[in-house]
């Protein structure tokens, strides 16, 4: 089915956000300095109990609770789900799902193939298989909450969760949708560090995301019509095979953006990419490399990013006139390079800037 779209449905914005992972309950707290979040130190793993009930989760794996639980806070804050249940206040078939997630499953495959190996079908229990589908993630969070529109699962390495926030957005313009559900979900578990446990690392980087991020991205037009207030819009997206030439094709003649949120790891000794090449931004533009603080997020790594972003537009230094949010995922060692430019609510395009805050 596709919607009837007004005449600007290109306008698209995002209008809720949610967090479910430890050291930060708001898209601000994921702007907190280096160290301030956990890394070194024990943390509590997020109680996904707690916000959605134990009932609510059973027979359902460790990535697919978190990831309802993101869902559920983005779908509150765009007003979409009331505070007191979770009825939708919209039709279901408006509302569509894109999750992204590299590793989010992985337990329930390798510990299903292992059981089938020892034990033949017998040892399968009903109840735990169809967490062993891929698309597992995006399909739970379409039926706990009756959304009803197209159903996406992208498992598509660095580049992941951008890519999901930009099929979203696709969704929308396209009218298939008036509004799509976006989560980027991980998991840290033996299995998971057992793949991951040859991969080079550097001390800040040995802890693995154990959470999800979650965004609703909305047609500019459709968000008024019923009174949600936009949080950020989405600028122009780009993928491209390194960084440079990603971040160029998005901020041509030397512009700045007002902040960047860097690739997992940009600037570390292990990063040969930001060592061999100069920074595709000038050096006063304020970074931030969200992996320093939660972990290595993998498919997590886009949503997540976004959801700082938006933070970063609430605060005085994200004020209208102080730039656009860049955000890019992977980098020149794989195998593909995407960002997106968020700009504050209040302005459509995408504006340019010059370093120094000169629109261009």
């Amino acid at each position: 089915m596709t919607l009837k779209a007004p005449r600007n449905f290109k306008e698209i914005v995002v209008t809720g956000v949610g967090l479910a992972l430890p050291g930060a309950d708001t898209p601000r707290e994921l702007l907190r300095a280096v160290g301030e979040s956990g890394v070194g130190r024990p943390y509590e793993p997020f109680d996904t109990g707690a916000r959605i009930g134990r009932r609510g989760h059973r027979y359902k794996d460790r990535a697919t609770q978190l990831a309802l639980c993101a869902a559920q806070d983005a779908l509150r804050d765009a007003a979409l789900i009331p505070g007191d249940s979770e009825e939708l206040t919209v039709p279901g078939g408006t509302v569509g799902v894109v999750a992204s997630s590299n590793l989010g499953n992985l337990d329930t495959a390798c510990l299903t193939a292992a059981a089938i190996a020892e034990d033949s079908v017998a040892g399968l229990s009903p109840m735990g298989l169809p967490n062993a589908s891929s698309n597992v993630v995006a399909s739970w969070a379409a039926i706990r909450f009756g959304l009803r529109g197209p159903n996406l699962m992208l498992c598509n390495g660095a580049t992941s969760g951008l890519d999901a926030v930009h099929w979203a957005a696709t969704l929308v313009a396209a009218g298939r949708v008036r509004r799509a559900l976006v989560i980027g979900v991980e998991t840290r578990n033996a299995v998971v560090e057992g793949l991951l446990s040859s991969a080079p690392r550097d001390s800040a980087g040995d802890l693995l995301l154990d959470g999800a991020a979650a965004l609703v991205v909305e047609g500019a037009a459709w968000a008024r019509d019923r009174g949600a207030r936009p949080a950020a819009v989405l600028g122009r997206y780009e993928r491209r095979t390194e960084l440079t030439a990603c971040v160029r094709a998005l901020l041509p003649d030397d512009a700045a953006p007002g902040i960047w949120f860097t690739p997992e790891g940009y600037g570390t000794p292990r990063d040969a990419s930001a060592t061999s090449a100069p920074a595709p931004v000038p050096d006063g533009v304020p970074r931030h490399d969200l992996t320093a603080d939660f972990g290595r997020a993998s498919g997590a790594l886009g949503v997540l990013q976004c959801a700082a972003a938006v933070g970063w537009l609430g605060t005085a230094e994200g004020r209208a006139d102080a730039g656009d949010a860049l955000i890019t995922s992977g980098d020149d060692t794989t195998d593909a390079v995407a960002a997106l430019l968020l700009s504050p609510p209040g302005r459509f395009a995408a504006v340019p800037r010059r370093p120094g805050g000169a629109a261009a």
